[in-house]
């Protein structure tokens, strides 16, 4: 089951993470990566105020991040995202702390976590890998993710 997860709303709850860090969203992206590694997930995580000229969607192997552009919020484009998912979104879990998410999620039929419910099971997951997020070696990364780097660099691959 993916998840849709409002980034935000969780970076507080995880330890070494605060809204106050430049690199807030890099960091969390990189545990979600080693989470949705080890649990066979993909995930979808939305970060609202994305800087002027930066509002996008990237993919980080199962994880792909919604930058959200000012004047909307992670909250909505959470919920239209689910909107598009239809009768599909049974099918994934909803990560917010917000009311609104959550009953969209519910009426949507989408199971729900708070961001502290998830963020317990992703530090587990952490802790159970025994591993820094950050420190992930290049046996660890998935191939596809690294085609993913090499096109954003403009790279060609080289054995």
């Amino acid at each position: 089951m993916p998840y849709l997860i409002d980034g935000h709303n969780l970076i507080p709850r995880l330890p070494g993470l605060s809204l106050d860090i430049v690199d807030d969203e890099d960091q969390l992206i990189q545990r979600l990566q080693v989470f949705c590694q080890r649990q066979q997930k993909n995930a979808e995580v939305f970060f609202d105020r994305a800087p002027v000229g930066e509002a996008n969607m990237r993919r980080f192997g199962r994880v792909t991040a919604h930058f959200v552009h000012r004047g909307r919020t992670a909250d909505e484009a959470i919920r239209s995202r689910l909107v598009r998912l239809k009768g599909a979104a049974r099918n994934w879990t909803v990560v917010s702390s917000d009311r609104q998410v959550r009953a969209a999620a519910r009426s949507a039929g989408a199971r729900v976590l708070s961001a502290a419910e998830f963020a317990r099971l992703l530090q587990k997951t952490l802790d159970e890998a025994g591993k820094d997020p950050e420190a992930l070696s290049d046996a660890e990364i998935p191939p596809d993710e690294i085609d993913d780097w090499l096109a954003l660099f403009g790279a060609e691959g080289e054995e």
